[in-house]
């Protein structure tokens, strides 16, 4: 191993002490351990007296040298165990010349635990305490289970230059476990003398591909028959033998379908592995194969991934080579040869270090190798060679310099065969399609629908993922948080609190100068008149200069308040300005002076400002329907309203950015969504919409800032991962995309379980799952449920929901245990689906159906996409709302689709949607009010009327019924049908009151000169918004037909303050005031 180009460095093995040994000929025994490293005798300690009761210290050292720089070298390390052979020495038999001795056990030292606990404690070596494995026949089978296992304490010590080159950022270890064939060709049996061969290329050395074989695969039974062993099995095991072969506690992971990679992942492909997996033929391997990568080879793995996705795996039968005998010529003959493609692009998202999964084999061709992979050969041939050579020595398959002679002439004349037969990738591609063989055993796979299950795992991600607090800084650097108390006062406002107390200070003193005239002057000033007293007292002010005092001491504070709270700090230019400012000035500190002496001179406590007759929730129904009805003036005003009541609520700051968005002010809605952001860092909807508005804006490494730190705060949203993946498509990222609409789905899956616990119906049935599953009676009526619970409010998935839970915890589960009891098997059933246990030692049979979640991903992100007008996402989930299984053109896909053509203006494409959506279902109230709007907003007035018309005579209501009353109403004033928009507009009220609806609810009582009911109407509607000029118009026309001039004149002056636009009304008022005589204050 020290071989390879770098520096050498020493690998230490030490033994320490073996513990708990028994000999063939008692509990006494001499042991030596020989320490072995793939094909190489490391050292063999002396002879050692141990006994079964006592530890026996060894303290023997063997050391290697290796090449801190040889990434084969280094390779070896990981790949291969260190093999301690226990051998025991029998005492000398009469005339015996040498000693006898027998082997007692075995021991594989692997060396990643010890690397990763060197790398926590930041040391240079480590120790591992291990069983020692009984060898055939070994008197260390015999003793009892309750005495200890016979044990070896080793210690390994490793060079600094090594750990640094196995530690290092740029580095990495991949682990390939090849686990089983399954579903093999119909003509493959149980036969003895067939070795099966998977093998794959790996850029091992970042120069060229070196070849990861696995071997010695079984024909085993299906899992019904025989239980299955997952323990896995080192790939090159050296010298180990029997159960020593094994790695550790390593085992095939139990991963449920939906959380795979690959393929066969659909509900009847999911049923076909289940029947072939437990009741045909399989070969198994087990095996892993743990490779080192140097920074080439890691930059070269990446870029290989980036440009083919695939890793192309070889599977065939050759025959298996007889121990001792010459090679024949048909040894290296390769039968079945099929090939498997690994879609490895997951591994390129962040933070991805592992994938599992089944995947199709299907016959190997070259042409479909070079399409897939761009690899102009297979590496079968060589694979042969290796394969043998690890089955006849245990050597590792890629240091050729274990192999033999013919081994190596075999593989140079490969190389050399594969080298002069190169062409260009042109030529290439077009000769494999002009003559390409059929690989007829292949088509064997094809037809038997054969699968690998195949696990890669890497020691550290390709792709580091941003970790949560590298979030928090990278969104603090966009959006710098803000604490929001304590609320200081700014400086305006502290320049007129000043100039309140100077005018306080001044006041008392001109109160004491006046009493010490008083005082001086008593009958004087008795005789005189106030006015006199006055006048007395500015004169003696400004004799003895106290009035110029009392100016120089009030005119900083003036200064203060010209400056601050009017920010004029420069000369005028014209002198007209200068007099309009001076009067301004002089009335506001008039005014400043009385509230001054208010604060002092007050007897009684001013009374409380009346709180807001209107919520928050009011204002943003108010908004929305300004915008409904096209008054985006009036809809900024609710929004700025609801800021200016509360400007530390972050939804308020988002529903005004939503706003700004749909009118085009993108710069806006990027300052609102980052204020969104300062007072909540984590709000999730808050995030989305700076990702999005950022996507928007072209900046996508700031959106994908958010959208990581959405998915990172929010890992269990479903919409969160979705937008994602919409952003990742947008920006031509297929494996981010991939990895994310993936994780949504997986959500989406367990939210639909979750969803189905609560109602199961609980028969008779007891399943025999029960006895098997490994799931507690206990833990299912108790620790599941609260489990659910907490679930569901992580995941949100509603009140109802909730509320079902609450009630199987509480009711159902508190009045008939038996109906728990009998219903056992379906829940636990249900709940080994959802992943609740971890690892079942066996994969349990499941006959249900597979779980169709209600709503597609797709469409979850749509409602929030369109309710936030993000057209350009929205697109992009309706395009891939298409490609999904349960998705395609469905109702609620043409309703959502029209939706957003209405709101891009598009109002011909979105009445061909809606037709859409009637031919689908032809009672759907949303395609009824959809098209009433797009009539309405055509200027079609009959369709729209009769099709909200239609839209009401549904049992079942629209998703939206405020505007249909709304508009409905309207279009029944216009053509007089007073009663019918009364009663319209009376609905509207009762869902949803506003001004807009009392107001049109005043007026049709009006017109039908119901003068009480009309004033109560319009006096609700200017208790809502006091600002509309329409109802003080009418209610002005309601004082004059009842003969209150003030009243009336009042309510005519705020109309037209308020800029009333509708003259006819206006021309009604004028011509009822000169019919009455009253009402115009101009009169």
């Amino acid at each position: 191993m020290a071989e390879g180009g770098g520096n050498l460095e020493s690998f230490t093995v030490t033994l320490l002490n073996i513990q708990h040994l028994r000999g063939h000929k008692g509990d006494s025994v001499q042991v030596t351990v020989k320490i072995e490293f793939g094909d190489k005798i490391l050292g063999e300690s002396g002879q050692i007296d141990c006994s079964s009761e006592t530890t026996s210290e060894i303290n023997y050292s063997a050391q290697m040298m290796v090449a801190s720089g040889d990434s084969l070298a280094l390779d070896d390390l990981v790949s291969r165990p260190i093999i301690c052979t226990v051998v025991e020495v029998l005492p000398k038999e009469k005339k015996q010349k040498e000693e006898k001795t027998a082997i007692l056990g075995q021991c594989a030292v692997d060396i990643i635990p010890v690397l990763n606990a060197l790398i926590f404690k930041g040391e240079s070596q480590g120790k591992q305490r291990m069983q020692i494995i009984p060898s055939a026949g070994s008197p260390l089978d015999s003793f009892h289970s309750d005495h200890p296992k016979p044990e070896l304490e080793v210690q390994l010590t490793l060079g600094d230059s090594i750990i640094k080159e196995l530690t290092a950022e740029e580095t990495n270890i991949v682990s390939i476990t090849m686990e089983s064939l399954f579903s093999p060709p119909e003509s493959w049996n149980m036969s003895s003398g067939l070795n099966y061969v998977a093998a794959t290329p790996l850029p091992i050395t970042g120069e060229k591909d070196n070849i990861v074989v696995f071997t010695g695969g079984q024909v085993k039974p299906g899992y019904d028959k025989e239980i299955p062993n997952k323990q896995l099995k080192w790939a090159i095991p050296g010298t180990a033998q029997g159960a020593a072969v094994y790695i550790g506690d390593r085992k095939i992971a139990s991963d449920p379908v939906e959380d795979q990679s690959g393929d066969l992942k659909a509900p009847d492909e999911q049923e076909f592995r289940r029947i072939v997996e437990h009741e045909k033929l399989h070969v198994t391997w087990n095996l892993e194969r743990r490779c080192f990568l140097d920074s080439s080879s890691v930059q070269s793995f990446k870029e290989r991934i980036a440009k083919s996705r695939y890793l192309p795996v070889e599977v065939f039968r050759t025959i298996l080579p007889a121990a001792g005998k010459p090679k024949a010529k048909d040894d290296d003959a390769i039968n079945f040869h099929g090939i498997a493609f690994i879609d490895v692009s997951p591994l390129l998202y962040p933070g991805v270090k592992r994938i599992r999964g089944a995947f199709k084999v299907t016959a190997f061709g070259e042409h479909e190798l070079f399409k897939k992979t761009e690899r102009h050969f297979g590496i079968a041939e060589e694979a042969v060679i290796i394969a043998n050579g690890i089955m006849m020595r245990n050597t590792s398959p890629i240091s050729k310099l274990s192999m033999k002679k013919d081994d190596l002439k075999s593989l140079a004349k490969l190389e050399k065969k594969q080298a002069s037969s190169m062409k260009p990738v042109n030529e290439v591609g077009s000769e494999i399609e002009s003559v390409q063989q059929v690989n007829v055993e292949g088509m064997h796979y094809v037809e038997a629908k054969s699968y690998l299950m195949i696990e890669i795992e890497l020691h550290r991600p390709l792709i580091r993922k941003k970790d949560a607090a590298e979030l928090v800084i990278r969104v603090s650097e966009l959006v710098p948080p803000r604490s929001l108390f304590p609320k200081k006062t700014n400086s305006a406002q502290k320049a007129v609190c000043d100039f309140h107390n100077q005018v306080g200070i001044i006041a008392n003193l001109l109160l004491d100068e006046f009493r010490h005239q008083v005082n001086n002057s008593h009958c004087s000033y008795q005789t005189n008149s106030p006015e006199e007293q006055r006048q007395k007292l500015l004169f003696d002010l400004n004799v003895s200069g106290k009035f110029l005092a009392f100016k120089e001491q009030l005119k900083f504070s003036v200064v203060k308040i010209v400056r601050e709270k009017y920010l004029n700090t420069s000369n005028f230019q014209d002198n007209n300005q200068l007099q309009a400012f001076l009067s301004e000035l002089y009335v506001y500190l008039i005014d400043e002076m009385h509230v001054g002496l208010g604060k002092i001179l007050a007897i009684e406590d001013q009374k409380p400002v009346p709180c807001p007759l209107t919520d928050s929730v009011q204002l943003k129904h108010f908004a929305r329907e300004a915008e409904v009805n096209g008054n985006f003036d009036l809809a900024a005003k609710f929004y700025q309203e609801r800021i200016a009541r509360d400007r530390n609520d972050p939804d308020h700051w988002l529903d005004y950015g939503t706003f700004c968005i749909y009118v085009n002010d993108l710069t806006k809605a990027e300052e609102c969504f980052r204020e969104c952001l300062s007072i909540d860092q984590c709000h999730l909807h808050g995030l989305l919409m700076n990702g999005i508005i950022c996507s928007m804006l072209g900046r996508n490494e700031s959106a994908e800032t958010f959208f990581q730190a959405a998915t990172t705060y929010w890992c269990q949203s479903i919409l969160s991962w979705t937008i994602f993946g919409l952003f990742y498509l947008g920006i031509g990222n297929d494996i981010g995309a991939e990895m994310a609409l993936a994780e949504a789905n997986r959500l989406n899956i367990a939210a639909a379980i979750v969803d189905m616990l609560p109602s199961v119906t609980l028969t008779t049935e007891t399943p025999a799952l029960i006895e098997d599953g490994n799931i507690n009676d206990e833990v299912l009526t108790n620790q599941s449920i609260r489990g659910l619970k907490a679930d569901e409010s992580k995941l949100d998935f509603g009140s109802q929901k909730s509320e079902r839970s609450k009630k199987l915890g509480k009711g159902e589960a508190g009045e008939k245990n038996e109906g728990i009891e009998d219903g056992k098997g379906k829940m636990k059933d249900l709940l080994a689906r959802a992943t609740i246990t971890e690892e079942p030692s066996v994969a349990l049979p499941v006959h249900d159906p597979p779980v169709i979640p209600s709503q597609t991903i797709y469409m979850q992100a749509i409602e929030f996409l369109l309710d936030v007008r993000a057209t350009s996402f929205t697109e992009r989930a309706l395009a891939q709302q298409l490609t999904t299984a349960h998705g395609g053109q469905s109702t609620k896909y043409h309703i959502s689709l029209a939706r957003l053509k209405i709101q891009k203006n598009c109002l011909d494409e979105a009445e061909a949607h809606v037709k859409n959506a009637m031919q689908a279902d032809h009672q759907c109230p949303d395609a009824w009010a959809l098209m009433g709007h797009v009539k309405y907003l055509t200027g079609d007035i009959q369709e729209a009327k009769s099709c909200y018309e239609r839209t009401l005579a549904f049992v079942a209501d629209a998703s939206e019924m405020h505007s249909i009353y709304l508009r409905l109403a309207s279009i029944y004033l216009q053509e007089g049908q007073f009663q019918s928009a009364r009663d319209t507009f009376l609905m509207a009220c009762r869902c949803s009151p506003s001004c807009v609806s009392w107001l049109g609810v005043g007026i049709a009582c009006y017109r039908l000169c119901d003068l009480t009911d009309a004033e109560d109407a319009l006096t609700e509607a200017n208790i809502l918004d006091n600002m509309d000029p329409e109802v003080w118009a009418y209610l002005c026309l309601i004082c004059l037909q009842t003969g209150r001039q003030l009243e009336a004149e009042q309510s005519y002056k705020y109309a037209l303050k308020l800029n009333l636009q509708d003259m006819e009304l206006l021309a009604e008022i004028n011509q009822l005031q000169q019919d009455l005589g009253f009402g115009n204050p101009q009169y």
